[in-house]
């Protein structure tokens, strides 16, 4: 049986991106690590994880006709996950309606055989991986805002130094 490695995402548009690359470029003297390219920089919805061929077919048709309902979020902090060694962006707290999106995501999921995991939603950006000082830098830049109005989701490949992400289907915006 094959399988592809997969998850849905909101992906920043490129001047948010490169904002956020910023964040790792200033972070990354006090914390160490490997800052994440640029074009990876997404917010992760559903992690799926490897998913049988089939099945991820099934996802990628499926997945223009889902709409997410707009929203908005502050990127207003940096945040560490000690034990895997990630420096983090993120909002200080979640807001409802990104709340209501992951959970109506894994409702739809569940139409396909695919469970939610057990632990809670922390939306995050991953901005650097491997750090040294899993003490995040003091103060945070300035909050960004995060428009969002459609989720993608992504094929995850794993390569020497890293991984490379691929786009295979998007939700509409709504009208």
């Amino acid at each position: 049986m094959s399988t592809v490695r997969l998850f849905f995402a909101l992906w920043p548009s490129p001047p948010l991106a490169a904002t956020l690359a910023g964040w790792a470029e200033q972070a990354r003297p006090h914390c160490g690590g490997r800052i994440m390219r640029t074009e990876t920089l997404h917010l992760t919805l559903a992690f799926l994880g490897p998913v049988d061929t089939m099945l991820a077919d099934e996802l990628a048709a499926a997945t223009p006709e889902q709409r997410l309902t707009p929203g908005a979020m502050d990127v207003a902090h940096y945040g560490v996950f000690a034990r895997q060694r990630i420096l983090w962006a993120g909002p200080r707290e979640t807001p409802a309606e990104l709340q209501a999106a992951h959970d109506g995501m894994w409702q739809w999921l569940a139409g396909f055989g695919l469970a939610a995991p057990p632990q809670p939603f922390r939306p995050h950006i991953t901005l650097l991986r491997n750090i040294e000082n899993t003490h995040p830098p003091e103060p945070a830049p300035e909050p960004l805002a995060w428009r969002y109005d459609r989720m993608v989701l992504v094929a995850s490949e794993s390569l020497t130094g890293g991984s490379r992400y691929r786009v295979v289907a998007q939700s509409r915006p709504q009208a």
